[in-house]
C-alpha cells in the first residue's frame, strides 16, 4: 500500500485532515495503527466507544457462575423433592390403615408403616390379606386426610370383602348340595 493510500485511510478513520493523517504516518514509521493511537493521545482523533469483549479467563468465570446457578437449580429441586416426601410421610403417620372382624377393631397400622411392609414383605402381607377376607375381616382407611380419597378406597375395600363374602356363600350353597 502506498503512503497517499495509507494517508487517506487513516483520515476517513480517523476523521482528521490530510495534513494532520500525514504528519502521524510520518511520526509512526507509517503505521497505521501507531498513527491511530497517536492520534487518539493527541486528542485530535475520537476513540472508538468500547465493546464488551471477553478474555478466556473472563469466560470461564462467566462458565463458573452459570455452573453455580445450575447447581442452586438442582439443589432446590432436591429441596422441593424432600420437602415432599417429608410431606407424604407425614400424611402416612397421620392416617391409618384398620383391621376389622364384625364390628370390633383388631388392629390399626399407619399407612406408612403398611407402605413399608408392603414394599419389603409384598410375599407375605398380600396373601394374609387376602385370607383375612376369608376369615371376615374387613379393611378400611381412616384418618384426617382420607376424606376426600376415603369414599373411593373405602368403597373398593367394601366391594372386595363382599365379593369374597359372595364367594364363600356360593361355595357353602354348592357343599350343602353335595352333602344331602
Amino acid at each position: 500500500m502506498e503512503n497517499y493510500e495509507k494517508v487517506e485511510k487513516l483520515r476517513e478513520r480517523a476523521n482528521v485532515t490530510y495534513e494532520e493523517a500525514k504528519q502521524a504516518l510520518e511520526e509512526c514509521n507509517w503505521d497505521i495503527l501507531d498513527a491511530i493511537i497517536l492520534l487518539e493521545k493527541s486528542g485530535k482523533a475520537k476513540a472508538p466507544q468500547q465493546e464488551s469483549v471477553f478474555t478466556q479467563k473472563e469466560s470461564k468465570n462467566i462458565n463458573i457462575e452459570v455452573d453455580e446457578e445450575k447447581k442452586s437449580s438442582i439443589g432446590d429441586t432436591f429441596k422441593r423433592f424432600g420437602n415432599w416426601i417429608m410431606e407424604l410421610i407425614e400424611k402416612g403417620n397421620n392416617n391409618s390403615f384398620c383391621v376389622i372382624k364384625e364390628t370390633k377393631e383388631i388392629f390399626k397400622v399407619p399407612v406408612t408403616v403398611l407402605v413399608l411392609f408392603l414394599f419389603f414383605a409384598f410375599w407375605v402381607v398380600v396373601p394374609l390379606l387376602i385370607v383375612g377376607l376369608f376369615f371376615n375381616m374387613r379393611y378400611q382407611f381412616v384418618g384426617p386426610n382420607m376424606h376426600s380419597v376415603d369414599i373411593d378406597i373405602n368403597k373398593a375395600m367394601d366391594a372386595a370383602a363382599d365379593a369374597t363374602d359372595n364367594i364363600k356363600a356360593e361355595f357353602n350353597n354348592a357343599v350343602s348340595k353335595e352333602e344331602k
